[in-house]
């Protein structure tokens, strides 16, 4: 397995080894270990996602307050998705930068998000499977986010007619975010865990 991290502090991309032959292939996606001793920490489990999304479709751009924050670590089990991690922490210094990593069944590659970082996918194929595990659980009370169409953002979605959620399409843009005072603090510590 290979842990590199994305232009993006905070961000990082999984390359597990494959094993193949004439049965199939096997790789190991997530290792706690190896995972813990690139990031420093350990990816407390609290919740897994599990999302099915047709050709098109765009998720996000999500967060959460940090603290609690929510660290996500994402792999895409059918299909193909580009995944995009967007710096929504005021003060860091990719502030408003995203950086994107498409993720299939082929190469089986991940992400892994820290606290604090906006989350999103564009559906490259029709039923692309995404599953995440996710550091805390579901708090609406703690959760935001931003419209992945923000033109200041520009990201590259591979889709001309992007499908987007009423709440996704409603969100605020990045400088909306900011005055509202929603966006995380690139130095708040996230908590470990609120269970």
């Amino acid at each position: 397995m290979k842990i590199v991290e994305l232009g993006i502090p905070g961000a990082y991309q999984i390359l597990p080894d494959q094993h193949t032959d004439n049965r199939g292939s096997f790789a190991e996606w997530y290792r706690f270990d190896q995972l813990s001793d690139v990031v420093g920490h350990p990816l407390e489990l609290a919740q897994a996602n599990l999302s099915t999304s047709a050709l098109g479709v765009v998720r996000g751009i999500h967060f959460a307050d940090v603290p609690p924050g929510q660290a996500k670590y994402v792999s895409c089990v059918s299909g193909a998705v580009l995944d995009v991690v967007v710096d929504v922490r005021v003060g860091s210094p990719t502030y408003g930068k995203w950086e994107a990593v498409r993720l299939d069944d082929t190469e089986r590659r991940a992400v892994y998000l820290s606290e604090g970082l906006g989350h999103s996918f564009c559906s490259l194929t029709d039923n692309a499977t995404v599953v995440y595990l996710c550091s805390q659980t579901y708090a609406p009370q703690f959760e935001h986010a931003v419209n992945p169409l923000d033109s200041e953002l520009a990201i590259d979605w591979p889709t001309d007619r992007p499908i987007l959620s009423p709440k996704d399409a409603d969100a605020p843009s990045l400088a909306e975010a900011l005055a509202a005072g929603t966006l995380p603090d690139y130095l708040a510590p996230p908590t470990i865990d609120l269970r």
